[in-house]
């Protein structure tokens, strides 16, 4: 026991004389001295292996190991320093609050991180509903907004190529906001990593642990924890779901985009056309996803996560839930004289959602793959650390 106190102390200490970037980098150094000198996680997920090939933790490897944490609590239940032993590590809390600043720190432009960390529920919502509003004023002022006046067809309201000169100045936005955020992402934490250059086998293994959420299953399949001690794999049922549907809707979009100019086929499509079965599939599936994720974070246990990002994470939530319901709306409506407005509040909701992607959760999906991608190249390193070497 002796030996133990004493390698949490020159664990601390070496992790104190490195760091100074904020609290929040603070404390998840404090946490991680305590949990290299202990080490009964190290299974858990990636977090751990990352964390033991380091004596001290600079801000670069803390945001580097934040983003690799998924926040499924397994470490928290398992840990015998967790509050309200007087060591209080709670490492998936402290890794949230980083991860808060993650999103702030590489967001272009920073100030709207800020902003949407801080009013993440308020802008969301104000957001879509004032462009839904500028829409529907559109359409009330020449007459169209009532009666039917699209004869089935949204192109009718909107003529295609009016739509995709409102939607490509936002998306390439949030394209070029996202680009910016990851290059200053991977170029701080690739020092924190190794210079070793990714290989195809790292992508692919990168790639594969996106796409299952791995660590999402408590580090032995059972899942992870969320409003008390029984193992659940609802949260990544509702993450697969929420990612997936957005995937297919995604997929739908592009398709009809190739449909469109590649082979001129005009939409609208209808079923059992490929586009608008992979619209409605995605819809479906983003909507219970999204559903299914506001439930988890209402009932979720407080000591999980950072309660201060929880504007922000119901933002992202709802404006997705929002798609999928405007979207779903505007199909079952295409033939009332409800078409207009539907079609007007589903683009507001959607163009809310792309102006704010690159500022919440949708962000941390991207810098959570490049942390993975940094995780699968260094782990095939020769270790040179290691907590006790002379």
């Amino acid at each position: 026991m002796q030996q133990l106190e004493t390698l949490i102390e020159d664990a601390k200490q070496l992790a104190s004389g490195a760091l100074g970037a904020s609290q929040a980098t603070d404390e998840v150094a404090r946490q991680l001295a305590i949990c290299n000198a202990c080490r009964y996680c190290e299974g858990f997920c990636a977090v751990f292996p990352a964390m033991t090939r380091r004596l001290e933790f600079k801000p670069a490897d803390i945001h580097y190991m934040a983003n690799l944490c998924h926040n499924c609590g397994a470490c928290l239940h398992a840990c015998q320093y967790a509050p309200p032993h007087e060591f209080a590590v709670n490492v998936p809390q402290a890794m949230a609050a980083v991860r808060g600043e993650t999103y702030v720190s590489y967001a272009w432009p920073s100030a709207m991180g800020q902003l949407y960390k801080r009013n993440g529920l308020t802008v969301a919502l104000a957001l879509a509903f004032g462009l839904a509003l500028f829409l529907v004023l559109a359409l009330a002022s020449n007459g169209t907004l009532w009666g039917g006046h699209g004869q089935g067809n949204f192109y009718n309201v909107f003529p295609h190529n009016f739509l995709v000169l409102m939607f490509a100045p936002v998306f390439l936005w949030m394209a070029l906001a996202l680009a910016v955020g990851v290059m200053r992402f991977m170029r701080d934490v690739s020092p924190a990593t190794t210079a070793v250059r990714a290989e195809v086998r790292d992508v692919m293994e990168a790639t594969h642990n996106v796409m299952t959420l791995k660590y999402l299953d408590g580090g032995h399949g059972e899942g992870c924890h969320n409003e008390d001690d029984a193992y659940t794999l609802s949260r990544r049922r509702a993450h697969h779901l929420t990612f997936y549907g957005f995937m297919l809707c995604f997929a739908a979009t592009s398709l009809a985009t190739i449909y469109h100019y590649a082979f001129g086929w005009e939409a609208p499509y209808d079923l059992p056309s490929v586009p608008k079965l992979l619209g409605v599939l995605g819809g479906v599936s983003l909507l219970l996803g999204s559903a299914g994720l506001f439930r988890l974070k209402w009932s979720r246990h407080p000591q999980h996560g950072d309660a201060s990002q929880k504007p922000m994470d119901y933002g992202f939530i709802a404006l997705l839930f929002l798609t999928s319901a405007t979207g779903l709306a505007l199909w079952l409506g295409r033939g009332s004289d409800a078409l207009a407005l539907l079609l007007a509040l589903h683009l507001g909701v959607v163009m809310a959602l792309f102006l704010t992607m690159p500022y919440g959760k949708f962000a941390h999906g991207i810098y959570r793959s490049a942390a993975l991608l940094r995780f699968a190249v260094e782990k095939r390193q020769p270790s040179t650390l290691a907590l006790g070497d002379e």
